[in-house]
């Protein structure tokens, strides 16, 4: 950016949660020069997580989940059109319809998009969905609201678990397929992958784990299921809940350090060309970000939580106003909670990142708890079962790198429960994708954290 870090132009392409938050936080910075947000889709930014929650449920309508607004960003908004190039040396973001748009600096927050059902025509068929865009939303709610036989929903993942449960509570017999052992297991390892097993089963759902569906029948509208087990279901909705695909493909010939994984950034945000150099005018932030976190050993990580998208956003907008000495790291720990089947999960750190795991709180038998996660001897993750005003206690011990398992430091604490290991299944054998994803090496180095006093 020429002249002053305030003035200029910059551009975000992805208008949704991290593309609008970051263009709130350039304006709340003082950036006064031309700010301009690219958007695929015509809506403006809305929020995404009430589509498998109040949505699904008929609560609210899929058009009304707009995004608050800070304040005024003052911008000029592209919505309707993909950018499909990046020209890195005349800094302009090629767009679908023909258009290039110039910049002096650049932020990427396209995010990812559903992983489609492999074979298209049958991923064509009435009655075949995914979730994740409004419209989608709008056109599953439509099939559910006429009453089907029955859903199956394929991927036990939160997202497949969340439409499970909603169906559940519509009174609609659901079955779901989950390649690997058991829900949820991708992200928060075997113990409380067992127990949401156990739940979805008391709740009337089909669970069918270590199945794939081979194929989805009908003839141009869904009739029913096969499955890797020889078995097959009658079916007229099937939800394809098979993760994420990060939106990285028109980065292809930009040069930077993009692919399946997502766009690899330092912890300022500051993205990496593919030669590891770092870049001084793109910047990446929320799910399509990759970035080093040092209480995780300085893994690559790739997070597909609310928060984050956030965060990020906040921390790359930041440094994208400011020199150097002034730029910030982002470091927030992880966070992301789910509502299904009458339990409220919420967790802090990343679950996966362990290789044990305690019942710190309450029990399994009652569902309601705390596990506690840890990695070569320290803390890394907490989650909560309909118990989430402890978390901010095991925050603590996550960003202080504290031993684990951890001392008796809450009330109902049982010392005589002993960790286990937490199975934490390798990606390979889920049907979803991880809502975490960790790469990289793993120096011997542990990070504290100091925050301001409370």
């Amino acid at each position: 950016m020429q002249g002053e870090p305030h003035e200029g132009r910059i551009v975000v392409v992805g208008a949704s949660l991290a593309g609008l938050r970051a263009a709130e936080t350039l304006r709340d910075e003082g950036f006064a020069g031309s700010l301009t947000l690219i958007g695929d889709e015509p809506h403006p930014p809305y929020d995404r997580p009430p589509l498998s929650k109040q949505v699904l449920l008929g609560r609210v309508p899929a058009d009304t989940t707009g995004l608050p607004r800070r304040r005024d960003v003052d911008a000029h908004w592209k919505l309707g059109v993909r950018a499909t190039g990046l020209d890195p040396v005349r800094k302009k973001v090629l767009l679908a319809d023909g258009e290039e748009v110039p910049f002096d600096r650049l932020l990427i927050a396209t995010g990812t998009r559903a992983r489609p059902w492999p074979d298209p025509a049958e991923a064509a068929m009435d009655g075949v969905f995914t979730l994740r865009t409004g419209e989608d939303a709008g056109r599953l709610v439509e099939h559910l609201d006429a009453s089907p036989e029955r859903v199956l929903v394929i991927g036990a993942g939160f997202t497949g678990s969340e439409i499970a449960s909603a169906c559940r509570e519509r009174g609609l017999a659901v079955t779901v397929a989950e390649r690997g052992p058991a829900p949820l297991v991708g992200a928060l390892g075997g113990t409380l992958g067992a127990l949401a097993a156990k739940l979805q089963r008391a709740h009337g759902v089909d669970l069918r784990c270590g199945v794939t569906v081979t194929a989805l029948e009908g003839n141009g509208r869904l009739t029913g299921a096969q499955f890797s087990d020889g078995t097959r279901i009658d079916a007229d909705v099937a939800v394809v809940a098979l993760g994420a695909v990060r939106n990285t493909e028109w980065l292809a010939e930009s040069g930077l350090a993009a692919g399946p994984r997502g766009v690899t950034c330092d912890a300022g945000c500051r993205a990496f060309d593919m030669y590891g150099i770092v870049t001084d005018d793109v910047f990446a932030a929320g799910d399509v970000a990759r970035f080093p976190h040092p209480l995780f050993e300085y893994q690559l990580l790739s997070l597909e939580h609310w928060g984050n998208a956030v965060a990020q956003a906040e921390v790359a907008a930041h440094n994208m106003v400011n020199p150097g000495p002034r730029r910030r790291p982002h470091l927030t720990v992880p966070a992301f909670w789910s509502s299904q089947f009458g339990l409220n999960i919420k967790s802090v750190g990343v679950p996966t990142f362990s290789d044990q795991v305690v019942i710190a709180q309450g029990s399994l038998k009652e569902a309601r708890l705390v596990a506690v996660y840890g990695y070569r001897g320290r803390v890394t993750a907490a989650v909560s079962v309909n118990q989430a005003k402890s978390l901010e206690y095991y925050q603590r011990l996550i960003e202080t790198a504290a031993p684990f398992p951890p001392a008796p430091g809450a009330a109902d604490r049982l010392d005589t429960r002993a960790p286990v290991p937490s199975d934490v299944p390798d990606p390979k054998m889920l049907s979803h994708g991880p809502t975490v994803a960790l790469t990289g090496h793993l120096p011997d180095r542990r990070l504290i954290l100091v925050q301001p006093a409370r």
